[in-house]
């Protein structure tokens, strides 16, 4: 072993002696983090837990947490009304919320709603877990039971949880919501997707072939089975008991209705938890907009008029409504509400009307515009007003930050890698407290680039052996225009110990490699036959040569771009 290699080894070994000697185990880039701030952050901390002790003392209760998080949304479209001025939209409500808390400029998630989903209730990478793909009906996967959510984490905690929107995190039993700790679910295993699977779609030719029975003849389709012939909407249920579907069939209405009736759930768990003397916790992840337009509500409300603009006034009115609530309990200072999106914008295949807007880039794309969104903060009396944050941090450190919030740091598993950092600082304190400066961003189960403060390298494109243009300064190029090598040439070494570190943590760790399989939509008590049908296979098993349970065992062949 050549010298410098050995000092390589030991450089990366230092990081592992470090990591064994914490709680919680992060990235490996945090250790080197927490070794030069640990004094600092120490102090710090003490200030933070006399606050939270004041605040617990004052209340009776630790603090309730409501997250709400939208789909496909660019950051600058809310909680900065100039812009809305020249998009043809208002959303005064959220707005209200970004000017009367934090308004976060370098919220960074995952690169697609599943993902970005998993990564929340988690506190990890979405590769960590598997659930780095997109799911689409009917998927017969979903989410291990073996993740730990921040439902279950504060529910040991003495939390009444909730869930209500779109879950989009599986479809097989262990992975329903109210299955991942959540004491109350009404949720939307898919996404917006399933707003076409309808008779009206198929009229429309919105879709092709799912209602044979609304199509001519084809003489040369011969095979029924390779399809579903029918859906699933909605699901409800509570932590260890029933599971039921809600509603009729799907239908267009159908999902109009589950949006209201979602809204409606959210606020009366509200009632419920106050009513009952405990905190609370709410994540409210709204189905924002359907592919097909409500037949009761043709007139549009805003001048933009495309889905986007449409769905996020309603969503709007729905924080207005939210937050009155909270007023009428007398709960609002003693509650954080966080919104956010989930990922960038819908630009690539979604429907007019989705754009970018400071960044470059949108929903399954690793540039800034595809994983920095709008996000923002108001806790009355507790979090400063008026202010805007240009600290980087990850959806997953709101996994970690609401645990400490919430006095349930200690629940947090220590058997598996958190990447959620404690922002608890950076609620209080404001501008210039985040403790992260690093974000690793996956496409599927591939890296794609690494950000380090004002850095980033584009891993995906970049040529073995060489170095070329795949180096940006978001400072100087917010829209990664201009790759530069000579000028960044000092950081190649930088991002190569980066990834090296986070690799060799992930050999110490490894990923679960894709979402735990099982059969789709089973243990539910009033089934209706075509979504029973749904969870069967549609030929008889015994005439085949294989077991098609193994089949859905068989690793799919994902490639960077899948999503």
């Amino acid at each position: 072993m050549t010298i410098k290699k050995t000092i390589g080894l030991a450089a990366v070994l230092a990081v592992s002696v470090s990591a064994a000697a914490k709680d919680i185990i992060h990235d490996a880039e945090q250790y080197v983090l927490e070794a030069q701030h640990a004094e600092a952050w120490a102090k710090e901390d003490k200030a933070i837990d006399a606050r939270l002790a004041e605040l617990r003392k004052k209340h009776g209760t630790p603090p309730n947490i409501i997250h709400i998080m939208w789909d496909d949304m660019a950051l600058g479209e809310v909680g900065i009304p100039e812009i809305q001025a020249v998009r043809g939209f208002s959303t005064p409500n959220i707005n209200d919320v970004a000017e009367e808390g934090i308004n976060f400029m370098r919220m960074y998630t995952e690169v697609a709603c599943t993902p970005t989903r998993a990564a929340f209730q988690t506190g990890r990478y979405a590769v960590r877990s598997g659930m780095h793909t997109v799911a689409f009906p009917i998927e017969y996967s979903g989410m291990d039971a073996d993740e730990v959510t921040i439902a279950e984490v504060l529910s040991k905690a003495g939390y009444m949880t909730a869930f209500t929107g779109k879950w989009h995190l599986g479809d097989t039993e262990f992975s329903y919501a109210h299955n991942q700790g959540y004491d109350e679910a009404f949720f939307q295993p898919y996404n917006q997707v399933p707003s076409m699977w309808t008779r009206e779609a198929e009229a429309a030719n919105v879709i092709t072939g799912m209602f044979p029975e609304m199509m001519g003849e084809d003489r040369y389709d011969i095979d029924n089975s390779w399809q579903p012939r029918g859906s699933i909407w909605t699901l409800e249920g509570t932590k260890g008991g029933k599971t039921l579907e809600w509603g009729p069939p799907p239908k267009v209405t159908n999902f109009w209705d589950a949006i209201t009736e979602s809204e409606k759930r959210t606020l009366d768990f509200v009632d419920k938890a106050v009513d009952a003397k405990k905190p609370f916790f709410i994540s409210h992840q709204p189905i924002l907009l359907g592919f097909i337009p409500d037949p009761r509500n043709p007139k549009k409300r805003t001048a933009n008029k495309n889905a986007l603009a449409e769905a996020i006034e309603r969503l709007d009115d729905f924080v207005a409504e939210l937050r009155k609530k909270l007023e009428e309990k007398g709960v609002a200072e003693n509650t954080l509400i966080v919104l956010q999106a989930d990922n960038g914008p819908f630009i690539h295949y979604g429907p007019r009307g989705m754009v970018e807007t400071l960044y470059t880039g949108g929903k399954g794309d690793f540039t800034e515009g595809g994983v920095r969104v709008p996000a923002m903060a108001v806790w009355p009396g507790v979090i400063e007003s008026e202010q805007i944050v240009g600290d980087m941090l990850h959806v997953t450190d709101l996994f970690t930050t609401f645990a400490r919030l919430g006095g349930a740091t200690k629940y947090i598993p220590r058997d598996r890698v958190i990447d959620g950092v404690d922002q608890t600082s950076l609620f209080l304190n404001g501008d210039g407290h985040s403790r992260r400066d690093y974000v690793m961003i996956y496409v599927g189960p591939n890296l794609a680039a690494g950000v380090k403060g004002r850095f980033k390298r584009d891993w995906k494109n970049a040529t073995p052996g060489l170095s070329k243009n795949e180096f940006y300064d978001l400072y100087t190029d917010q829209r990664e225009r201009t790759g530069e090598m000579i000028e960044q040439f000092h950081v190649k070494s930088m991002f190569n110990r980066q990834r090296q570190r986070h690799e060799m943590w992930m050999k110490k760790y490894p990923n679960r490699p894709d979402a735990t399989t099982g059969p789709a939509l089973t243990g539910i008590d009033n089934v209706r036959p075509e979504t029973e049908a749904i969870s069967k296979w549609p030929v008889d098993p015994k005439k085949l040569p294989f077991n098609p349970a193994e089949v859905s065992e068989q690793p799919l062949p994902f490639t960077g771009s899948d999503m």
